[in-house]
């Protein structure tokens, strides 16, 4: 059985904030259990495609810019009977930020949302519509933290036009600011349904965004049983077999609160741990019979 780890043309912003490069790390650690894995670009034109049994969609960090080429990948790589992990299905539900109002439609917390329609123009009842002085909007298909915009009922008029800007080509998600931001965003990663481990990603002084490009700084600590049990509710709420999930969310009054549920391509922070790639290659291996 052959296997393509799906990646990208790397871009060097991404690698900023961490000690190792993730996919060599897994791309040796699966070939050293005796798989044959082979690392590919998405959208490489020389890659035989055809040739693969499985794609596990690792980190096409560019997606997001190329949407619809993307997504027509993915069908060309169903049409050719090629196992794709996350499911493509999966992968078209999770790349517009709507599914979120579809989790939250289950009861499940998550950030309240408000969304903006391509054409639409920036409207600052949204302050009153979501109870709130401090908004953060961003695309509906995007990526660490791309044009992603914080405004606040004081300045929003510095913004109204670069968010009507934005608005011209895509759909926007508003979101209230989140305070708890400022003590960490917590990822909690299941591969194949089991819960592997957790980071805490923390803004740098005077910053929202907790990506490692932006200087986040990410941690290691032990969880909260009670939030890994809630955090695997949002998994659980696929209702499908995928290889890999990240949730991400804060804790507010003590409960975990969904601010992404990630299932394209997300880092998935295994640090050079083999403990943790193990947890990975064994939902793999439960995925694709090879046990």
């Amino acid at each position: 059985m052959k296997i393509a780890l799906v990646g990208y043309q790397k871009q060097e912003k991404f690698a900023q904030g961490v000690q190792t490069d993730e996919d060599t790390d897994l791309l040796l650690f699966l070939k050293g259990k005796g798989l044959d894995v082979v690392a590919t670009v998405w959208n490489d034109r020389n890659v035989d495609w055809n040739s693969f049994n499985v794609a596990i969609i690792k980190s096409p960090w560019d997606y997001h810019n190329h949407l619809s080429d993307f997504l027509a990948w993915l069908e060309s790589l169903e049409s050719l009977d090629i196992r794709v992990l996350n499911p493509a299905g999966v992968i078209r539900w999770n790349s517009h930020k709507k599914y979120l109002q579809e989790i939250a439609s289950r009861d499940l917390p998550v950030i309240t949302s408000r969304y903006l329609q391509k054409g639409e123009v920036f409207n600052e009842q949204l302050f009153s519509d979501l109870y709130t002085d401090r908004l953060v909007l961003k695309p509906c298909v995007s990526a660490g933290a791309q044009n992603t915009i914080a405004i606040d009922s004081t300045n929003y008029e510095n913004y109204r036009a670069d968010i009507n800007s934005l608005l011209t080509t895509e759909d926007l998600i508003a979101q209230p600011f989140v305070e708890e931001i400022e003590e960490g965003e917590w990822s909690f990663l299941f591969f194949n349904g089991i819960y592997s481990h957790c980071v805490l990603k923390t803004p740098k002084s005077g910053d929202f965004r907790v990506q490692h490009y932006h200087g986040g700084r990410i941690s290691y600590p032990d969880p909260n049983p009670i939030h890994v049990a809630e955090a695997k509710r949002y998994f659980d709420a696929i209702g499908q077999q995928i290889l890999y999930a990240r949730v991400d969310g804060v804790v507010i009054n003590g409960g975990f609160r969904l601010m992404e549920l990630e299932l394209i391509e997300p880092y998935l922070f295994f640090d050079g741990r083999e403990a943790l790639m193990e947890n990975y290659y064994r939902a793999l291996l439960a995925l694709i019979g090879q046990q």
